[in-house]
């Protein structure tokens, strides 16, 4: 599986990358591929505000239905239009195009906190 040594990782499976005070969002490889092939994604509107560990959306696929889970708090300023008509782009691509959420965090330093890859591929391994 790939994850990245630039993105911060949480149990659930979601990934966060930090651009000053923006934060993405998506899901890691590892949930992609145990999901399988996604063929539906729910997203928040943009300007919502979430707590860290709230839900933000749902995604479906050909084995089940998940909620997603934000890493951190912040207010949503984007949403990946792009996976409403091409939600395969999350299998064929988590961390570039299968992006989900663009968050305005108040606290960047909020990512600390979060697992690192080795910290990710240890609680997978466990």
């Amino acid at each position: 599986m790939n994850h990245p040594d630039t993105l911060r990782y949480i149990a659930s499976h979601e990934w966060a990358r930090a651009e000053g005070d923006l934060v993405t969002v998506g899901i890691t490889d590892y949930a992609q591929n145990e999901l399988g092939d996604i063929v539906y994604l729910e997203l928040p509107d943009i300007g919502r505000r979430l707590e860290e560990n709230d839900v933000f959306g749902v995604v479906e696929s050909v084995k089940a239905v998940s909620d997603l889970f934000t890493p951190v708090a912040g207010e949503v300023v984007e949403v990946n239009a792009a996976l409403a008509d091409e939600p395969e782009q999350i299998n064929d691509s988590p961390y570039d195009a299968g992006w989900m959420i663009k968050l305005r965090v108040p606290d960047p330093a909020a990512l600390d906190t979060l697992l690192d890859a080795a910290g990710y591929e240890a609680m997978l391994d466990a």
